[in-house]
């Protein structure tokens, strides 16, 4: 570090210490304010330019250094100024001052700034790659991040300079002359009936109003840019129309026929979805199965002599696809008919923002949710299309097990897999390029996944890069590249892909109506689920970041009610607490954050951990191996994420999404009722854990004492 930059920095160290030193924050307060406008407003008038020189430069000075105050001064503004003078002044000064914590954040805090706001940042990136200036001028007139934090966070965006400053004086303005004007109303009242005087009523109601009115004018224009060049229709045969019959596009569809509303499903191929049909349901069957070849075949350990033989590998996989045709039994057109929702089996192609072209006729609706899915991603290895890889569009259909399988991944879908094709008889290979599995779980679960997966006899082959595919001795061989080490080549005889699925939206016309996907392949949305059409919405794999059912069923209500009622209230959606889970054996289940992800965002927390060897309904179930790692608020017992390994973990989570969703602390925890010798226990356990850590040490020696007193003040 320079010595500018200490020298800058020891000033602003300088300036902060005085402030809370000498208290001069109780100069800002409209008690202050009020006491001393008389002088203050003498001092205008005997010194008129030092006074506006002075008030500029105090302003400027506190929004630099993002301190309170600045609203109370604005009002001082009013008081003193007048209107227009004062407006001018706040604007101007406050501009100054958000610029120069704009560059003392881009310059001199950035790794600081990073660390405290980073989740921050990252959204308002996306929405100046949404929406440009656009999206800057909004937050400014609708304050949904407080401009203490706005001015840092948007130092280390991509904004340039002259963006910032004519975006920051534009948006700001219309608030600070509803701000300064009520400053000017406040000095006046002496009385109740200045309350009551029709001035200061239409300011405060201005007040009231103002975001509400800002956000009305900033949606209607940012509509009619959006719909330019497009005929509305005058009339509409139907409130919404969903394109895609998933899990995502049969709840939006099922929470909106249910709001009374005229809603038409259009699906190509089948309802349902992949989750059923080729993703998350099979899996899991298949998982289940793979487990009990394993336990059998492991039998002494519960105390049973004799070992079964290997499974049928045929009879699993029958067995596996009956189920995912159990599980659509009440998934049909005809259920949701009844329920009121039009079922057209037939592929949709959007004409406009408000017509969806259906099996040669076209339907006009005020609304369309996208939820058409996703597919599997297939690299482009050359080589590899000849072999007819296996995905989860066509692995459902294998019926012969292969002696050597080959796995591509690293995520929770290739781990299962790689377990699963393992425990039933395969010779499985995991390849990736990555240096380790699971990166985005907690690295102890991850390594807890690693160790079972080489137990098992899985071979993983990380740190490769698959070159191509080429004819080998009695099946195939994956050449890679091993860093300077090296082409090594893998022999198989079939592979399995599970490197994550692409948005499904090829054939629906997106390109004509101009709506770009980011760069993980989705549909660009906005926080309440909407494209750059107000009117049209996505959910599910299209809209991303979670492809996840049960994340498309949490979207699925905010995309129908926005969709409905969005002209009047829009619901952003919630992503505070969604869970997620790796189906292997130990599973892994997580909500919230884990301790690299708190770290990395600044969070300061406490980590109370359980090894699941304390539970007695752990031992009874044979799942004593694995742990329970809860993060919480330092100092508090706020629960800010869950980590759990073990059998059983996905359930064993739930109870921890409940007190997270609804805000239950482990002191409310430890006081729950819990059945006994079950998992569930776990919840319970973990916050007595917490409790423990926390007893008071002079509150318990004094209870020692009034004991020992009690017993007759001898010593026993």
């Amino acid at each position: 570090m320079n010595a500018s930059r200490l020298i800058l920095l020891a000033v602003l160290a300088a300036a902060v210490a005085a402030f809370f030193t000498f208290d001069l924050g109780q100069y800002l307060t409209l008690e202050s304010i009020k006491a001393n406008s008389g002088a203050l407003h003498a001092q205008v008038q005997a010194y008129p330019w030092w006074a506006r020189s002075v008030f500029f430069v105090v302003y400027a000075l506190l929004t630099a250094l993002s301190f309170p105050g600045t609203v109370v001064l604005t009002l001082l503004a009013g008081a003193l100024f007048g209107l227009v003078e004062g407006t001018l002044l706040v604007s101007f000064s406050s501009n100054i001052g958000a610029v120069a914590a704009m560059l003392i954040s881009r310059f001199m805090l950035r790794d600081w700034i990073q660390r405290r706001f980073g989740k921050q940042i990252t959204g308002i990136n996306k929405g100046l790659a949404r929406d440009g200036s656009f999206y800057l001028i909004s937050l400014r007139l609708i304050p949904l991040v407080p401009f203490v934090l706005l001015n840092p966070a948007l130092g280390l965006t991509r904004v340039g300079l002259w963006t910032f400053w004519w975006t920051t004086q534009l948006g700001m303005l219309p608030g600070h002359a509803i701000y300064v004007n009520a400053g000017r109303q406040l000095v006046r009242i002496d009385s109740l009936s200045g309350i009551l005087s029709p001035g200061m009523i239409s300011t405060l109601v201005l007040l009231a109003v103002f975001p509400l009115l800002a956000t009305r004018l900033l949606t209607s224009y940012k509509a009619r840019q959006a719909y330019r060049g497009w005929q509305r229709p005058k009339r509409f045969e139907r409130n919404l129309v969903v394109v895609g019959g998933g899990t995502g596009g049969l709840s939006t569809a099922r929470i909106a026929a249910s709001l009374k509303a005229r809603v038409s499903l259009v699906e190509r191929q089948r309802l349902g979805g992949v989750a059923v049909h080729e993703g998350g349901l099979p899996a899991r069957a298949l998982c289940r199965s793979a487990n009990l070849a394993h336990a059998l075949r492991h039998g002494q350990r519960l105390g049973h002599g004799q070992r079964i033989g290997e499974a049928d590998f045929a009879e699993v996989m029958t067995e596996v696809r009956r189920l995912a045709e159990q599980a659509m039994g009440g998934v049909s057109a005809e259920h949701y008919t009844r329920l009121g929702v039009e079922v057209v089996m037939a592929h949709a192609r959007l004409g406009s923002p408000w017509t969806v072209e259906v099996d040669g006729r076209t339907l006009t609706t005020r609304a369309i949710v996208i939820a058409t899915g996703s597919r599997p991603w297939v690299p482009p290895i050359p080589g590899l299309d000849a072999i007819e890889p296996l995905t989860c569009d066509n692995l459902w259909d294998l019926r012969e097990r292969p002696g050597r399988l080959l796995v591509l991944g690293n995520g929770a879908g290739a781990c299962e897999f790689a377990q699963a094709f393992q425990r039933l008889g395969c010779r499985v290979t995991l390849v990736s390029e990555r240096e380790a599995l699971l990166e985005e779980e907690d690295p102890e679960a991850a390594q807890a996944v690693t160790a079972a997966l080489r137990a098992d006899g899985v071979e993983l082959r990380l740190g490769l890069s698959p070159l191509r595919v080429e004819p080998g001795e009695g099946g195939h061989r994956l050449v890679c590249r091993d860093g300077d080490e090296g082409e090594p080549a893998l022999a198989f005889d079939r592979v399995v892909l599970a490197l994550g699925q692409n948005a499904d939206i090829e054939g629906l016309g997106l390109d004509a109506l101009g709506l770009g996907c980011a760069d993980d392949g989705t549909l660009e949305v906005d926080e309440y689920l909407s494209t750059r059409y107000p009117n049209i919405y996505a959910v599910g794999s299209v809209a991303g970041p979670y492809g996840a059912p049960h994340v498309a069923e949490h979207q699925a209500w905010y995309a129908a009610v926005n969709a409905l009622f969005g002209e009047f209230k829009r619901f952003a959606v919630s992503e505070r607490v969604i869970p997620r889970a790796v189906f292997t054996s130990p599973e892994v289940a997580t909500v919230g954050l884990t301790d690299v992800e708190a770290k990395a965002q600044g969070v300061e927390f406490e980590v109370i951990r359980l090894d699941l060897g304390a539970l007695a309904g752990a031992i009874a179930e044979g799942a004593d191996q694995g742990f329970v790692k809860v993060l919480i608020e330092q100092g508090g017992d706020r629960i800010l994420g869950v980590t759990i390994v073990g059998e059983q973990a996905s359930e064993t989570l739930a109870g921890f999404v409940v007190a997270m969703k609804h805000k239950l602390g482990l002191n409310k925890l430890a006081d729950t009722v819990q059945l006994g010798a079950t998992l569930g226990e776990a919840s319970r356990a973990v916050a007595d854990v917490w409790r423990q850590q926390r007893r008071p040490a002079r509150a318990l020696r004094w209870a020692e004492r009034l004991h020992r007193w009690r017993l007759g003040g001898g010593r026993r």
